[in-house]
């Protein structure tokens, strides 16, 4: 495990410099608010919709960034990355705009319609078991043939910078209105899209609070932002929200996060279902389960966010037409 001093981290000044990189080529996307939801919140809420990204989530931000950041003298051995599809479909889609050959690997269990989509933007798609194989050792042995880069979904300086750009725009936004986040919730898996938008909203809003949400079972943000260092060992099984299941918290988002975030939060999966049905219903939005945990969160009451102004992520959309068909059903 590596001591946070001794990596270089992100700042306000790199997501800054993200913005601008992606921004030929990212979607700007809205913060959305309903009167239904803040009746029920009690709140004023806004949902960042990065399932209205490019490739259909957040992960096209980082992956573009971490891509373009690549030397000229690195770019021919291609890129490698591992995911279950979110980031897979984001750099793969990074690579193809920069002329790069992308490998990918995804759990077997992956939604078959997040492989498609990471195969239809050409990247090469190698399976592992998430149960029992290491997925980074994988990675390795691959980009070790060609000289290739990994560009790893929360570990990679630039990757987290990118992410935070989420943050910094939904900062822009609620700036123009007149108003102030007082808190954040963010999808977490491994803390990537958390360091950034941490990060980004701190820079203009220093007393916002910001909590991570997981699934049930696989809260290894919760343990480890209580007990103060990573910890993995999480206990749960299978999850529908696939997007944001980690072993455990990565370093480089960990040492940005340590100290700054609040209490975890945690959702069962029919609390996501519900929220993706609520989403749908109520929205008109079309999101995953794993990017619609902080709905379920503010749905279900799992924090007192009454007379406050609070920014959600809803972090993807991919999802496969018979999760859909559940949720609704």
């Amino acid at each position: 495990m590596r001591d946070h001093q001794d990596m270089l981290l992100p700042t306000i000044t790199d997501i800054q410099a993200a913005a601008e990189t992606i921004k030929p080529y990212a979607v700007r996307t809205p913060l959305i608010s309903s009167p239904v939801l803040d009746e029920l919140c009690g709140a004023r809420v806004f949902l960042k919709a990065e399932n209205l990204q490019r490739t259909g989530s957040f992960k096209f931000r980082g992956g573009f960034n971490a891509v373009s950041n690549l030397p000229e003298s690195a770019r021919a051995g291609g890129v490698y990355a591992c995911s279950s599809g979110n980031h897979a479909q984001g750099v793969a889609d990074a690579a193809a705009l920069h002329g790069m050959a992308a490998t990918i690997v995804m759990p077997s269990d992956a939604p078959e319609m997040k492989k498609e989509r990471t195969k239809r933007l050409g990247a090469r798609v190698v399976e592992y078991d998430r149960y029992t194989e290491d997925r980074d050792a994988i990675a390795a042995q691959l980009a070790a043939e060609t000289g290739g880069s990994i560009i790893h979904p929360y570990e990679t300086f630039h990757v987290i910078a990118g992410q935070g750009t989420a943050g910094l725009e939904a900062a822009w936004d609620i700036e123009a209105m007149g108003q102030q986040i007082d808190r954040v919730l963010v999808c977490a898996g491994g803390g990537g899209l958390m360091a950034g938008v941490l990060l980004a909203v701190r820079h203009s809003f220093p007393e916002a609070r910001i909590h991570p949400v997981e699934p049930e079972g696989h809260d290894d943000q919760r343990r480890s932002h209580a007990e103060g260092h990573r910890v993995g060992g999480n206990q749960g099984g299978p999850s529908i929200c696939d997007a944001i299941v980690t072993p455990m918290p990565g370093a480089t988002s960990f040492a940005v996060c340590k100290g700054q975030v609040e209490t975890g939060l945690c959702v069962s999966d029919q609390e996501a279902l519900a929220a993706v049905a609520f989403a749908w219903r109520e929205l008109k939005l079309v999101v995953e389960p794993g990017g619609a945990v902080t709905l379920a969160a503010l749905l279900t009451g799992k924090v007192d966010v009454a007379g406050e102004t609070v920014v959600a992520t809803l972090s993807g959309g991919n999802i496969d037409p018979d999760m859909m068909v559940r949720a609704l059903s």
